[in-house]
């Protein structure tokens, strides 16, 4: 690779890795695994470059290939090893103090983990990295109407799945000042 096409694949690095992580992260539940989701993605992205570039929207290819990489890792897969997220929780709370922020956190990506894939990942592309829903169905390679029921329903498994149960009201209700 020459040095222009190289120092314009690192600026892409630099400028979204965090965000390949995030999606990677959301779409498989565990850091160390979306941390190789992302640089296993990377790796394939540098080694072609020309053709990733070239596409005109180097962002949506690479999203796009992370998606497919995290599909192929959950078909893969024989068995479901359950992880806990304490690890990945206990940065944001030590930062800003707010242990309720790490609680939502946790309850929305542990709903998250319980949903099926193309759900997950419509949900992820959909209100995490704030996509239409034609760019959505563009990564999905799916339909518009696809992304639209698949949202509509992982919502609706969501909302379920992180409804308080009853008497957590109060119990909040007691604690603030």
């Amino acid at each position: 690779m020459d040095s222009d096409r190289e120092a314009a694949f690192e600026a892409f690095v630099l400028g979204h890795q965090a965000a390949l992580f995030r999606v990677a992260f959301l779409l498989s539940g565990d850091r160390h695994h979306a941390e190789d989701l992302v640089q296993g993605t990377l790796e394939r992205t540098y080694q072609h470059w020309r053709r990733v570039a070239a596409a005109g929207n180097p962002e949506a290819y690479v999203r796009r290939m992370l998606v497919n990489a995290a599909a192929d890792w959950r078909r893969s897969r024989r068995y479901v090893v359950e992880q806990s997220l304490d690890s990945d929780l206990a940065l944001p709370s030590q930062r800003d103090g707010g242990t309720d922020r790490v609680e939502s956190h946790d309850v929305v990506v542990r709903a998250l983990r319980g949903l099926p894939a193309r759900m997950r990942a419509v949900l992820v592309l959909r209100y995490f990295e704030d996509l239409t829903e034609a760019q959505t169905a563009s990564v999905l390679d799916c339909s518009v109407g696809t992304v639209k029921s698949q949202a509509s329903r992982g919502l609706a498994r969501l909302r379920a799945a992180t409804e308080l149960r009853p008497g957590a009201g109060e119990i909040r209700d007691r604690s603030t000042p």
